[in-house]
């Protein structure tokens, strides 16, 4: 009985989708306009724990499907140490609430209720959870960082914006 040597066949590559273009480059052509939210984006993220605010970012991001918003927002959040682990379960984190401080749930709450808005408010219950964990200065940055990234989302939606081009801190 001999035995003769094969060599594996080569495992295929996938492939992938074509990269469709963005719809319009919305920051080439309004340029004061992109300016000016880099300036409002800035000045929301004042104050509040750069891992609160990714996980707020990615949250608003996953409602709205901006690819574009999470791609970068998930990319800076692992470049500033935040776990592959605790992204992930994002989007389920009321089934997975022990991944989060109570403080980071109240924040990840209320980025639902202002992003949703579908019974026209927030439900007091929503904001005053907030309230319990941030005072009022932080409560403040951390609604502004709410209607920020969803404006961002708003933008990226609509243009469609290109997802996977994105390197930590590129946009800063």
């Amino acid at each position: 009985m001999t035995t003769t040597e094969t060599t594996p066949a080569p495992i295929p590559t996938p492939a992938y989708a074509a990269e469709a273009p963005a719809r319009v480059e919305w920051a080439r052509h309004a340029p004061e306009v992109y300016k000016a939210m880099v300036r409002l984006d800035s000045a929301a993220r004042k104050g509040l724990d750069p891992t609160l605010y990714e996980l707020v970012k990615i949250r608003a991001s996953q409602i709205n499907h901006c690819a574009f918003c999470l791609d970068m927002h998930s990319k800076d959040a692992l470049a500033a140490g935040e776990s592959v682990e605790r992204i992930v379960q994002l989007t389920a984190w009321e089934e997975s609430r022990h991944f989060y401080t109570e403080k980071e749930l109240a924040a990840i709450e209320l980025t639902e209720a202002v992003t949703v808005l579908t019974d026209g408010f927030v439900p007091d219950e929503v904001y005053e959870r907030a309230a319990g964990h941030f005072d009022e200065a932080e409560l403040s940055q951390l609604i502004a960082a709410i209607a920020v990234i969803n404006a961002w989302n708003r933008f990226g939606v609509t243009c469609r914006m290109t997802p996977g081009h994105y390197r930590p801190g590129q946009h800063r």
